[in-house]
């Protein structure tokens, strides 16, 4: 009887086993055609950067809702993120806080990094009313880090996922 029970836990666990590897081979098909995807719209300038923490200098991070995004095309720079630390300069217009824009002049610099699968990404703003600097760290997995840089307000940081930037019909 004892003999049966062992037969039998170690058949559940081999078809477990089998169950999980088939799995894992698929996964990693659908991982190098997402990594694949997400190279190809870093490199044309299509993508969305979906912030998901911000990191801001000498506090803890924040955990964000959904709606903060960075839409980055070959034409236009979109940025809606909310700001946190301290700011040298505070505007006029109490609806100005945060980083808010839309840029259609501005220049940047695309690199491949140090490791496969990571691209580097900067872009300088030259038509919002203060210069924005936008340091972007991608990664081919979807994730992605970016650093903004305020001449007014102290840089801050943000962690998040990149996706599709579906164009218009």
């Amino acid at each position: 009887m004892k003999y049966n029970i062992k037969l039998a836990a170690s058949l559940f666990f081999a078809i477990g086993l089998l169950f999980v590897s088939c799995g894992t081979s698929q996964s990693a098909i659908e991982k190098a055609n997402k990594a694949q995807l997400l190279n190809e719209q870093i490199q044309n300038m299509n993508f969305k950067f979906n912030a998901t923490y911000a990191y801001p200098q000498n506090y803890r991070s924040i955990y964000l809702s959904p709606y903060y995004d960075v839409k980055v095309t070959t034409d236009t720079v979109q940025a809606y993120l909310p700001y946190y630390g301290r700011v040298y300069s505070a505007p006029m217009n109490a609806n100005e806080g945060g980083i808010k824009f839309v840029s259609t002049d501005f220049e940047y610099e695309l690199e491949q990094g140090k490791k496969a699968g990571n691209w580097t990404l900067n872009i300088r703003t030259k038509d919002t009313p203060r210069p924005f600097t936008l340091n972007f760290d991608l990664w081919d997995n979807g994730t992605a880090r970016l650093i903004v840089q305020d001449r007014d307000r102290q840089n801050i940081s943000f962690q998040g996922n990149i996706e599709a930037v579906q164009k218009p019909e």
